[in-house]
């Protein structure tokens, strides 16, 4: 008995073997991309032996989607892919060379897959079950900001007393960047425009908000911890502490800090600040001048009177 290839272009021996991909005239196509979806994606699963995945990809369409037109087909879908053709090269790939496409070359699972051929969810499933820890999600990832050489940084801004600005134009970065990464690896940050009349010329920002009264109650009042200053920010928080939109208002106009300075202080990116603050109705201060907190802190430093 001989039954037909679902896509209806070439007949297959119930107890024959499967056909080799991509075999010649007269043998089964690798593909039938100018027939139906539900015919393309029959012959594709059944004639070629791919999986739902590798189906759904070359189709453009959704797993689910690619399950539900073979189950119309009368396509047998087998569990887990059991008892189908795989590819040769999924098992070519060790979970130690994936880590090292990962973490060293900073491709994602998608890339990957794209280059070893192996699916993407299964990329990050061996990722994951070998103890990699996974990037954050977003564009570009939190951990890709660039930064600057740290020990550089420090030359040219502690010992050398350059500016933010002048540092930016002779490495070609920008100012914030500068300052970003002055804040991330903890360095003492002085504060923008004429010093103050006493006191010390230079604080350290992240110790500075924790110190503030106002911004003290806050944290207490809403559960959130104090994570002590160090390396980039993304390393302080793997995993951004909770902000509603009650907690942000409270930090941005009661304690007077800025956006950049929640961020600090619970590892959220400051446009999801902004967007939280924003939706919930709250006016944000016009961009350039210090924040309530920095004039109040600077107030402090200029009379002595600095809270530790």
């Amino acid at each position: 008995m001989s039954q037909e290839c679902p896509a209806g272009c070439c007949p297959h021996p119930d107890s024959a073997p499967a056909r080799p991909r991509g075999a010649g005239p007269g043998g089964c196509p690798p593909d039938i991309p100018a027939r139906p979806a539900p015919e393309r994606v029959a012959h594709l699963y059944a004639c070629q032996g791919l999986s739902t995945y590798r189906v759904a990809d070359l189709a453009g369409i959704s797993r689910q989607r690619v399950t539900r037109m073979l189950h119309r087909a009368g396509v047998a879908v087998k569990p887990q892919g059991a008892g189908r053709r795989r590819s040769s090269r999924s098992g070519q790939y060790p979970a130690e060379f994936l880590a090292v496409l990962y973490r060293q070359l900073r491709l994602s699972c998608a890339e990957i897959s794209a280059v070893t051929g192996v699916p993407a969810r299964t990329v990050r499933d061996r990722l994951v079950a070998s103890g990699v820890r996974m990037r954050t999600r977003g564009r570009p990832n939190r951990e890709d900001r660039t930064v600057l050489d740290p020990a550089r940084l420090a030359v040219m801004y502690l010992q050398a007393g350059l500016t933010a600005e002048e540092i930016g134009k002779a490495l070609g970065v920008s100012r914030r960047l500068v300052l970003r990464t002055a804040h991330d690896e903890g360095f003492p940050v002085r504060v923008g425009g004429p010093p103050p009349a006493a006191g010390p010329a230079e604080i350290e920002l992240i110790n500075a908000l924790y110190a503030d009264p106002r911004v003290r109650r806050a944290l207490r009042r809403h559960g959130l911890p104090r994570v002590p200053p160090g390396g980039p920010i993304w390393e302080r928080f793997p995993v951004p502490l909770p902000l509603n939109a009650e907690t942000a208002r409270e930090l941005y106009v009661s304690c007077g800090l800025g956006i950049q300075h929640i961020e600090l202080l619970t590892g959220q990116p400051s446009e999801s600040v902004r967007r939280l603050l924003a939706g919930s109705g709250t006016i944000l201060r016009g961009a350039g001048g210090r924040s309530p907190f920095l004039r109040r802190w600077r107030a402090r430093l200029a009379t002595g009177r600095v809270a530790k």
